[in-house]
């Protein structure tokens, strides 16, 4: 096997084994032990021993909104989510840096974690129209080669209630947004039956999967699932709907969240948390043991909803697994699981994976073990996209991005 452009050699493989793996043309070729000899190969890695990872996903973040790459903002304080929309309006107006320039500071910190995939939401409403569409369009194409990207359109003023917003989102999907979102029918619109019928509307006229935020709590919030789920059969759509954070899964008794994630698994609805530290959130394990897919992300990093966080999934899947009480090899293992394959199965990730034939992407992390990753989410050696090294250490390789040149003039 001659001619390769990649080996990593004594790489400790998720299940433990010490091993090596070759890479070709961005995919893996090949997968053994240590004793097999591989041939040549423009590059050599010898990992020593580190934890070879497939790239860590991003499922839910929101790179408009990042304050990162701006001076220190102090974080204001909102009663509800319609107030803290206002108050995340009124502080993005005041910044100077641009939405390209933040975006490229934060998805550099993200590259340099090990996320070679990520979904992003992209606030859509009347007084932005697309510009900060625009800026994250420009930035993802900026970054191709180090990251897969996709695209919310995302109604963070309502839609219903913010006259002007569904024809935005019709733009938006037009100019290359991937995805449609929707953000809690009841509490923030005040018409769950239009706000569906309108989110699912785009979604069949454009082909495209929707992702929607549901923050609205108890049995209100149960009831829209319930109407989510409708709709998903009734058109079709199992397997291309997310509800993202669904905190309500995690206020009700046992007994309706299990039947409601019955509903879900027949739906194929994906639920996505990040496990928040003051909020309930979906009790995991009683969701995908019924066949409910679980995946994480980031959400806020360094933002108007949120100062914390540095955008790492492994420090992600860290909280998830503290918060739930996670702390066997197999729940750090579950944990793991919603920040890699969960996650890439719903982005639509088909040549994910540490397996022959899969895209070339991964993470070296300096640990013996997955375990032993979640729970410290230490140094990342190397970042690989395609074949291609393009972190080491935390810092971008290469040329990277100039970020004047991010600001349109």
């Amino acid at each position: 096997m001659d001619n390769l452009d990649l080996i990593l050699h004594r790489a400790t493989l998720p299940d433990g084994s010490l091993g090596q793996v070759a890479v070709k043309d961005g995919q893996i070729q090949a997968i053994t032990p240590l004793a097999v000899t591989l041939g040549t190969a423009k590059t050599v890695l010898d990992l020593q021993g580190d934890l070879l990872c497939p790239g860590l996903v991003d499922g839910h973040i929101h790179l408009d909104k990042t304050f990162w790459g701006s001076p220190w903002q102090p974080h204001i304080a909102g009663d509800s989510v319609r107030q803290r929309v206002e108050i995340e309006k009124q502080l993005l107006k005041t910044l100077t840096v641009p939405v390209e320039e933040r975006a490229a500071h934060l998805l550099e910190q993200t590259i340099t974690q090990g996320t070679t995939a990520m979904r992003t939401h992209v606030d859509i409403h009347p007084e932005v129209g697309l510009r900060n569409l625009e800026g994250i369009l420009q930035v993802r194409d900026r970054y191709r080669d180090c990251i897969d990207m996709q695209i919310v359109a995302f109604p963070q003023s309502g839609l219903v209630s913010c006259p002007g917003t569904l024809e935005l989102l019709d733009a938006a999907l037009c100019a290359g947004a991937d995805l449609v979102g929707g953000l809690d029918p009841a509490g923030i619109d005040g018409d769950i039956q239009g706000h569906l019928d309108a989110v699912f509307k785009l979604a069949e006229q454009h082909g495209v999967d929707i992702d929607i935020h549901l923050h609205d709590p108890d049995h209100l919030g149960i009831f829209e699932l319930e109407q989510i789920v409708q709709r998903t059969q009734a058109l079709g759509m199992q397997g291309h709907v997310t509800v993202s954070h669904a905190y309500c899964l995690g206020m009700v008794p046992m007994a309706i969240a299990a039947a409601t994630a019955d509903h879900l698994a027949k739906a194929d609805i994906a639920i996505m948390t990040t496990a928040p530290g003051h909020l309930a959130f979906p009790p995991i394990n009683l969701l995908r043991q019924a066949g409910v897919r679980v995946f994480s992300g980031s959400d806020d990093v360094r933002n108007a909803w949120c100062p914390f966080s540095q955008a790492d999934m492994l420090e992600r899947a860290a909280l998830i697994a503290y918060r739930s009480n996670f702390c066997t090899d197999a729940d750090l293992s579950t944990a793991f699981d919603l920040v890699t394959t969960a996650g890439a199965a719903v982005l639509g990730q088909a040549h994910y994976g540490l397996r022959v034939g899969a895209v070339a992407d991964f993470v070296v992390v300096a640990a013996d073990s997955i375990p032993a990753a979640v729970a410290a989410h230490p140094q990342r050696k190397w970042v690989i996209k395609h074949g291609q090294i393009i972190a080491q250490n935390s810092h971008l390789l290469g040329q990277g991005i100039s970020r004047s040149s991010m600001v349109k003039v």
